[in-house]
């Protein structure tokens, strides 16, 4: 089914009954706010995606009440004057991925194939470093063609690309590593929900990105400003206690912390003054 035809008839179905509810939380950008705002329930919207694409500026100014929840600090920089009442970061549950506190033999990167996510940065420093590079991600239909172009021909014996994973297959290819890049090269404004196995990242620090909220620079990885600086880091790596990173994992990205976050956030949105409407 399309989605927007989805989101169409879960938004009628909610309309009947959204006074049954203390707070609704959204996940779907931005189709429910002119019904909300409509229907004045107490609201919030976690957004996901893109900040910086035409016209949210406006959208934004146009529903100046509806309260948003980011999922990094940075994420708002493109959206500074929306009505942000929260940050809360990705969680996932500490079980899923078994942490693995042995060496590994080569670089692992997990994350999506796209230009900004730089799995051309982490093929560059792999080959700088003569380390062997595990690349796990799923191709995108408006990918393909980047993959194709920049990534497809560099693959061969040390550089590899091993597909899209379900999750125990990920705790292996995990497992296996024991210098692992997440896809924060490029600074993506997403929380370590990809590296919940508590292995380590060396991130690279840019101005979009981040890397600062999410890396505990020389306890959970090593934050670095260049390429040249990433490839010194790697053989650093044996440095960094992997009991420790699992620590920074435990005490910030777990689905309670998450949880507890979010509960914080509905009763401070209840304290509104618009919740009273």
């Amino acid at each position: 089914m399309d989605p927007i035809v989805a989101q169409t008839v879960s938004l009628q179905y909610l309309a009947k009954q959204a006074t049954e509810f203390d707070v609704i939380h959204f996940h779907i950008d931005w189709m429910h706010l002119p019904l909300l705002a409509c229907l004045r329930v107490p609201f919030l919207t976690t957004v996901h995606g893109r900040l910086d694409l035409p016209g949210l500026t406006a959208l934004v100014h146009r529903f100046p009440d509806a309260p948003f929840v980011s999922i990094s600090g940075n994420q708002r920089a493109p959206l500074p004057d929306a009505n942000w009442i929260g940050t809360v970061y990705h969680g996932m549950p500490p079980g899923l991925l078994r942490p693995c506190f042995e060496p590994g033999s080569y670089i692992a990167f997990l994350g999506r194939l796209s230009p900004e996510k730089g799995a051309e940065a982490a093929i560059r420093i792999a080959r700088q470093a003569g380390l062997p590079l595990r690349i796990s991600a799923k191709v995108p239909r408006d990918g393909s063609r980047y993959f194709r172009e920049k990534i497809e021909p560099e693959l061969d014996s040390q550089i590899q690309f091993v597909g899209e994973l379900r999750d125990p297959e990920k705790e292996e290819f995990l497992e296996g590593d024991g210098d692992a890049f997440s896809d924060r090269l490029a600074g993506a404004v997403r929380a370590r929900d990809d590296r919940s196995d508590g292995l380590w990242d060396i991130s690279h620090r840019v101005p979009s990105g981040s890397v600062l909220e999410v890396v505990e620079h020389n306890t959970s990885g090593f934050v670095v400003d260049s390429e040249a600086e990433a490839v010194a880091a790697l053989s650093r790596i044996a440095s960094l206690d992997r009991h420790q990173v699992r620590q920074a994992f435990e005490r910030r990205f777990t689905t309670r912390q998450m949880t507890h976050q979010y509960l914080q956030t509905y009763d401070k949105l209840l304290r509104l003054p618009q919740a009273a409407q």
